[in-house]
């Protein structure tokens, strides 16, 4: 049984992954320092999967620490999901993005290369695109000049961790997500934001339950079918899973590349209207939102052609839209 280690696992990705890879039959080890998440995920990972992880309460600026973990545990890879992420918020605070989401992947790569763990997926954004040029987007569109600190933090990464494969044994795969929404199907995990949420189906849910007001809907005046944004949302188990594949992929050597990038997303736009009206059909509730002025960093659209991801991996987004937000809306029940 390979041990993985899942940075950031007790996230809202992260820990529907390690839920995967258990089922899958990997033994996992999650660092997280509970900076976006809580320690009672850990006992609903058990719950659904009845095999508890190995947790260590770790901060990855802490090279000392990174370290130590390293020389204790042996591990046959590396999925690297803990960093900050909200959009607006990085605008507000670039420097600790920086510090965060930099910092703490020198830290990692280095140990990797210093103990001869050579398997990593990194969490990456289709934040690098920017606004792409052509939609769907592809992985050969350029990566554009950042429109937030939190999306350069995924641009520089990308960067670092390619130069990394050059001049070490190190292999890795970075999955450009889309939009990840949704819970599990168990409604015990799913996205539980700390204080305000940045994403939209939180607050959509949050709305709805009566805990937020109204739901602001960021931009009307978007050159697009409504006049909202749009994106890509795809289901996060489908985002797990495809964790999964890619990991095996590097475990069997047979990446292609020592570096190798991939869009993860369902290949279809919808609007945040669109998201509202679905969110209604399928929950029976209506949602108080209100049309407000654009936020900054964010872009017009956003969506992915998967036909890589596809073909090379073997993966396909299989979850609907209103599957996704259901659940969602289950697992804001159980709050």
């Amino acid at each position: 049984m390979k041990k993985i280690l899942v940075t950031g696992g007790l996230g809202f990705i992260g820990s529907h992954t390690v839920v995967e890879l258990q089922n899958e039959g990997f033994e996992v080890l999650i660092i997280d320092d509970l900076s976006n998440s809580t320690i009672e995920v850990l006992d609903k990972i058990t719950s659904i999967t009845t095999i508890k992880p190995s947790y260590f309460n770790i901060d990855l600026k802490d090279k000392v620490a990174v370290q130590k973990f390293f020389k204790e545990n042996k591990v046959a890879g590396v999925i690297h999901f803990a960093a900050s992420k909200a959009v607006g918020e990085s605008v507000e605070r670039p420097l600790e993005y920086y510090e965060n989401n930099i910092g703490s992947l020198v830290y990692l790569l280095k140990e990797m290369k210093a103990n001869l763990v050579n398997n990593f997926i990194f969490s990456s954004s289709c934040t690098v695109y920017g606004q792409a040029d052509e939609l769907p987007i592809t992985e050969n569109a350029s990566v554009k000049p950042a429109e937030s600190p939190y999306g350069n933090t995924k641009k520089i990464g990308e960067e670092i961790i390619k130069d990394t494969t050059k001049v070490s044994e190190i292999t890795a795969i970075a999955l450009r997500y889309f939009n990840p929404i949704g819970a599990h199907k168990s409604a015990k995990i799913g996205e539980l934001p700390i204080g305000v949420p940045q994403n939209l189906i939180p607050f959509v849910t949050q709305t709805a339950a009566g805990i937020r007001k109204e739901l602001s809907v960021f931009g009307s005046d978007y050159p697009t079918s409504d006049g909202t944004a749009v994106r890509d949302y795809l289901h996060v188990v489908d985002l797990a899973k495809a964790h999964i594949v890619a990991l095996r992929r590097l475990l069997s050597n047979n990446n292609k590349t020592s570096f190798e990038v991939f869009n993860i997303g369902t290949g279809r736009g919808n609007s945040v209207l669109e998201i509202i009206k679905s969110f209604e059909k399928v929950t029976g509730k209506k949602l108080n939102y209100k049309l407000v002025d654009r936020r900054e960093g964010d872009i017009t659209a956003a969506y992915a052609d998967t036909t890589l991801a596809n073909n090379e991996l073997g993966w396909k987004a299989e979850l609907t839209l209103d599957e996704a937000l259901l659940s969602a809306w289950n697992w804001q029940q159980t709050l």
